[in-house]
């Protein structure tokens, strides 16, 4: 099969992996910035360009797209998508869990289990917003953010109320959410490939953090996850309409929440706390599923 991997760092850990093992399995893979390529879009013909070349010949794609360029990145995948090359995760799955407030917006409609989250436009709300949320402590969140960047935990309702002005002050879209003490600075990652928690790992924050993002200094080890934490992963990745996606999750005193699921999951934590072949694995199920205009969407919204 003809591969194309969307990153713009060919070094990357994860993206040398997914090189390899397609590679590996005896596939031809390549890896293209997503910026560098350009479309035609006309009704006779829809085409790719790379770096003056048209791309032809694909049987999927990997989009390995930061959050920095969701609307370029997306908007190629979109295109690929017109082309009838097959996506591992298709664009409008990234769009949507790129939404934080979206995401969550969906999986409460459909009964996943969560963090109390609230959101307000006016100063004059907070009040009655902490108290949506339980009250200080509270976390505050960055629509924006990754990586654990712009996520504030506030332990005094006084601090809360500074915190959220001073972004509001800065026109920056923010959600506010309920604390869950007992998790004790640790989440678990599960990776999901075709409705299938494949690895899972434990992420520890360090003394005096409670983010445990392992950007942040947060340390990583094998975790054996329960029936119903499985079953909430799988479901939050069914609800996002993602193939490959990690889904976190904080352990509550009422049983998994998921904070977030991610569409663009790092490949080296997971595979060196639990040792196995995750990047094959994505290779596996591409080769299991991948088929001509096989998209839910076709491009479309």
């Amino acid at each position: 099969m003809n591969i194309v991997i969307m990153s713009r760092n060919s070094r990357l850990y994860s993206t040398r992996r997914l090189v390899e093992a397609g590679r590996e399995r005896g596939h031809e893979i390549r890896v293209v910035n997503p910026l560098r390529c350009y479309m035609n879009i006309a009704s006779d013909r829809t085409e790719m360009h790379y770096r003056g070349e048209n791309l032809t010949g694909i049987d999927a794609v990997i989009p390995r797209i930061g959050a920095s360029i969701t609307f370029y990145g997306t908007a190629v995948l979109r295109q690929f998508e017109m082309m009838g090359v097959f996506p591992v995760n298709e664009s409008v799955a990234i769009t949507r869990s790129r939404d934080k407030l979206r995401s969550l917006q969906l999986l409460s409609r459909k009964g996943v289990g969560m963090p109390v989250t609230g959101m307000a436009n006016s100063p004059d709300d907070i009040d009655d917003l902490l108290k949506l949320v339980g009250g200080p402590p509270a976390v505050i969140k960055l629509l924006q953010g990754t990586q654990g960047v712009g996520v504030v935990l506030a332990e005094t309702k006084k601090a809360a109320e500074s915190v959220i002005q001073a972004f509001m002050g800065l026109n920056q879209s923010i959600l506010v959410q309920q604390y869950i003490g007992e998790a004790g600075g640790s989440d678990i990652r599960c990776f999901v490939v075709g409705e299938r928690v494949v690895a899972a790992m434990k992420r520890q924050a360090p003394e005096g953090e409670f983010r445990s993002n392992l950007h942040r200094g947060g340390s990583a080890s094998l975790v054996r996850i329960t029936p119903e934490e499985r079953r909430t992963a799988v479901r939050a990745a069914k609800i996002m309409g993602l193939n490959v996606c990690g889904v976190d999750l904080l352990r509550g005193e009422s049983g998994p929440l998921v904070m977030e699921v991610n569409s663009s999951p790092g490949l080296e934590g997971i595979e060196t706390a639990t040792q196995k072949d995750v990047a094959g694995m994505i290779i596996r199920f591409i080769e299991k599923n991948a088929r001509p205009y096989r998209t839910r969407t076709r491009g479309k919204g």
